[in-house]
Parts: structure tokens; C-alpha cells; sequence
């Protein structure tokens, strides 16, 4: 059995988690309010479905740049 595969797979996918997680963390800086006081505390749904979907994007990014 040829481990080298899974290897890469799992290299692969923590540096995925590890970008998709640094973008995030900018995406919350570049933004002129504190996220997670609006999603939490808030409870601001509009908002909550942007980020959503910005995570999303970033994520597929993400997996067709590393593809």
C-alpha cells in the first residue's frame, strides 16, 4: 500500500484549513466592525449569510487553488 497519497492529502488539507483561517481572520480586520459581536451578540442575520457566503467563496478559492 502507497502511503505518499494520504500524505499529501492531509498536507493538503491542513494547509487549506490554515489559508481559508488566515483569509478569515483579514476578511474580520478589513471589516469597520467587530464580527463576532454582530453575529453573536446581535444576532445579525444579513450579516451572518454575507459571511457565510464569503467563506464559501474563500474556501473554493482555496480548493482550486490547492487542486
Amino acid at each position: 500500500m502507497n502511503i505518499l497519497p494520504i500524505i499529501n492529502s492531509v498536507i493538503y488539507a491542513v494547509l487549506g484549513v490554515l489559508i481559508f483561517c488566515l483569509t478569515f481572520f483579514i476578511v474580520d480586520l478589513l471589516t469597520p466592525y467587530h464580527l463576532w459581536r454582530e453575529l453573536v451578540e446581535k444576532q445579525n442575520t444579513a450579516l451572518a449569510i454575507v459571511i457565510g457566503f464569503t467563506a464559501l467563496g474563500i474556501c473554493i478559492i482555496v480548493a482550486a487553488a490547492i487542486h
